[in-house]
């Protein structure tokens, strides 16, 4: 019996797969490392060239924004919790403004310090917070939330949980300036100002009334913090000029401050500070 022959050509292509395998699974592991390699490179260096801007902070402040009336029985409790507020804490750490509103002028007392557009401004709070009417007395906080504003739990809790947040924007007042009714100053802002806006508050630190008609009547209220103008510019600087009237109900007894807040186009409040005159 005759045995096979085996054909050289076969053999000779066995022979070069299995050279071919043998230096791949050297090479492909090498391969696979120099890649692995590249690829943990271009991480570490995205890393640094695509890091997410970090945001600046800085010290926490908390704005009460008052909206309030001398003609509503309802309002003095809030006025004097405001004015509690306002003497336990520091300028730098409370802002507390009172904004008296004119919708409740018809009921028999025309309230002094009312204006339409403080009213105006309560009702975009009110759209923000998709409420069907607004209401006195009502505090808002960084513009971001709000509450009853003669609740005193609300307004210790909610002071509590704000100063423990910190601020992405601060304001440096400098320059001011009084001639006749005008008072102007220069602004200098930290963190980002893109889409915000800067205003400018003008504020009597107290004022007391006798109330003679409506609900109020036959009683005399102080009131801390009145807001008596407001102007906001549409910011694209962190530094400029800005100036503010001083309206005729202001007197020459009364002491005056000056607020500068930062808000951005959905109302919340980012930071700020305020001066007394």
């Amino acid at each position: 019996m005759q045995l096979p022959v085996i054909n050289e050509i076969p053999m000779t292509i066995v022979f070069v797969r299995f050279l071919i395998f043998t230096q791949l699974s050297i090479i492909v592991p090498k391969i696979k490392r120099i890649a692995m390699q590249k690829i943990l490179l271009t991480i570490i260096i995205s890393s640094f060239l695509f890091q997410p801007e970090k945001k600046e902070t800085f010290k926490p402040l908390v704005v009460l924004e008052l909206f309030t009336s001398q003609g509503c029985s309802s309002c003095p409790p809030a006025d004097d919790l405001l004015n509690e507020v306002k003497t336990k804490y520091s300028d730098s750490e409370v802002v507390a403004l009172s904004y008296h509103v004119d919708y409740w002028n018809y009921i028999g007392w025309k309230d002094p310090f009312s204006k339409k557009m403080f009213s105006d401004k309560q009702r975009k709070y009110g759209h923000k917070f998709n409420s069907s009417s607004i209401y006195t007395p009502q505090v808002v906080v960084n513009g971001k939330e709000h509450f009853v504003g003669s609740n005193r739990g609300i307004m210790n809790t909610k002071l509590n949980d704000y100063l423990k947040k910190t601020s992405t924007n601060t304001v440096v007042l400098s320059n001011l300036k009084k001639d006749n009714n005008t008072i102007s100053l220069d602004y200098k802002i930290e963190g980002t100002v893109s889409k915000k806006a800067l205003r400018i508050v003008l504020v009597i630190n107290e004022r007391i009334t006798s109330i003679k008609r409506g609900e109020n009547r036959n009683r005399v209220l102080k009131n801390a913090n009145i807001v008596v103008n407001e102007v906001s510019l549409n910011l694209d600087s962190v530094n400029g000029e800005a100036s503010i009237i001083i309206p005729d109900i202001v007197t020459q007894s009364d002491d005056l401050s000056i607020v500068a807040l930062i808000q951005t186009e959905n109302l919340d409040i980012t930071g700020g500070s305020q001066l007394r005159l």
